[in-house]
């Protein structure tokens, strides 16, 4: 084994690569909690909204660990086979959008064929909505300096994934302010109606925005 063989085994892992991974790592760490917090909302509020948002925060969830899983794999080394990374990143991609579709789908028919009733404490879906609004707009702005500083699919799909959560979020907290102010107005049940729409549209155009992304994917094998 020659000298330039062991230096390029030893060779340092690239700033670029290493801000990728930790961003993807303090968006799951930070996305964790979302779903548990809303969830318990559940049991204290009847919200529709809440529900689509807890949905809605799951498979965001799951589609932020995948792609830091996928991104960890695929950066380990600099020679890592372009067409196993193009097979990973479309796997993940089609996995997301398809988890992403049925589950805006399914969350149309919760808010269209079962309004709730009584509102109770939506609190907590609340709080979760306004820390959301602040932290995944950050998110947003910094995925996509990333990406333009070395482009790449998953940081790509990352910023549109965080800049849709970040408007999404408004959303929810819009409506989820109107339903903690006045619960029992008929104006709180029409914004909790309308907000569980928006959600559940939200993750329908996203899912089909991921699964028609492919040109993007194809022209990062070498990023």
């Amino acid at each position: 084994m020659s000298l330039n063989d062991n230096l390029n085994k030893t060779k340092p892992v690239p700033n670029h690569t290493k801000s990728g991974a930790r961003t993807l790592l303090a968006s799951l760490i930070l996305s964790s909690p979302g779903p548990l917090v809303v969830g318990i909302g559940l049991f204290l509020g009847k919200s529709s909204t809440q529900l689509a948002d807890f949905i809605r925060r799951t498979a965001e969830l799951l589609a932020i660990l995948l792609s830091y899983i996928i991104y960890r794999v695929t950066h380990k080394e600099e020679t890592f086979d372009p067409a196993r990374k193009l097979r990973l990143e479309r796997l993940v991609s089609r996995s997301v959008g398809i988890a992403m579709c049925v589950s805006g789908l399914a969350m149309l028919l919760v808010a269209l064929l079962f309004p709730s009733g009584e509102k109770g404490n939506v609190i907590p879906g609340l709080i979760i909505a306004i820390l959301g609004v602040i932290t995944n707009t950050w998110f947003f702005f910094r995925y996509r300096k990333l990406d333009r500083a070395h482009a790449n699919a998953i940081l790509a799909s990352q910023s549109g994934l965080y800049r849709a959560k970040s408007l999404v979020d408004t959303c929810v907290m819009i409506s989820l302010l109107v339903v903690a102010i006045a619960p029992a107005s008929p104006a709180a049940y029409y914004f909790d109606i309308i907000g569980s729409v928006i959600v559940s549209l939200y993750l329908v155009v996203t899912g089909i925005g991921i699964l028609r992304g492919k040109g993007r994917i194809t022209t990062s094998m070498t990023s």
